[in-house]
């Protein structure tokens, strides 16, 4: 079905509709990368305009979605888990399509109490949702660590991820291997990894995946790429080619989410939002 949007990449109210249907291709739910892949496919969006920037390490088109998703949650028909997983509600799986002015004005209809507080009559008719503050605060203390202190943040994550022997080894001429460790499963079985983790804000490419792959080779037997960007359509398809060592991807989001699931760097307040654990920070 080709949707009717005004724009290269529509805004948040034109992508209700294709975010409800792409989690129904879905199977009912899924990741913030798996909705955009597939949104970009139903909208018939080109490439260059999915990854057409919007400030930060954000696409114009992932924060618009983020909006969309979150409108439809408080709308009733999406849900999430602290691990990143977006789902229909029953609501949401009985809903072929909405209306985007029904949603603006039962979203709007009761203001909370604390933005009823803070709002004036200057603001933009939507400011920004309390809940995603902290996901934007988070980013930009991660963008002003060292690329050193990246690394450390990253080795940290993975050990409470439950890596072992996890070692930061980048150095120049490293081939983009920026630290090593091994991934238990069960107890029996073990597999080396190597990692590569940058402050990218953009878009990682499928020509830096087969870079990384290349610094692999004889190495490891999977490889994993942390970035505060994003990554490429052609680069997540690059990743998981058949035949080729296999790289998994962790994107700003994912590595946000995982941050707040591991409590690091995080601590929640009332009301279970996220606050930005200062602190935390200096022991990189």
């Amino acid at each position: 079905m080709r949707y009717n949007v005004s724009m290269a990449v529509p805004s948040f109210y034109e992508l209700f509709n294709p975010v409800l249907e792409a989690l129904r291709q879905l199977g009912g739910s899924g990741s913030v990368s798996e909705i955009e892949d597939t949104v970009i496919e139903i909208i018939k969006l080109e490439q260059k305009d999915a990854e057409e920037m919007h400030r930060g390490n954000t696409t114009k088109l992932g924060y618009r979605l983020g909006w969309a998703r979150n409108y439809l949650k408080r709308y009733g028909l999406l849900e999430n888990s602290a691990r990143g997983i977006w789902a229909l509600t029953a609501k949401g799986r009985a809903t072929a399509s909405v209306d985007k002015d029904m949603v603006d004005k039962e979203v709007h209809k009761i203001p909370r109490e604390a933005d009823a507080r803070k709002r004036k009559p200057s603001e933009e008719k939507n400011p920004p949702l309390e809940e995603d503050l902290w996901e934007e605060k988070l980013m930009d203390k991660l963008r002003t660590l060292s690329p050193e202190a990246f690394e450390r943040l990253c080795q940290r994550i993975l050990r409470e991820s439950g890596f072992i022997k996890v070692e930061v080894v980048g150095k120049v001429g490293d081939g983009g291997i920026d630290g090593v460790g091994i991934v238990r499963l069960n107890g029996l079985l073990s597999f080396h990894i190597v990692f590569q983790c940058k402050r990218y804000a953009g878009s990682v490419s499928a020509s830096q995946i087969r870079d990384f792959r290349g610094a692999m080779q004889g190495k490891a037997e999977k490889g994993l790429f942390i970035t505060t960007g994003s990554f490429t359509r052609d680069a997540r398809n690059e990743a998981a080619r058949v035949g080729a060592l296999q790289i998994d991807l962790i994107d700003g989001d994912e590595l946000i989410t995982k941050m707040r699931e591991l409590g690091l760097g995080v601590k929640i307040k009332t009301k279970e939002i996220p606050e930005i654990d200062e602190d935390w920070f200096k022991s990189f």
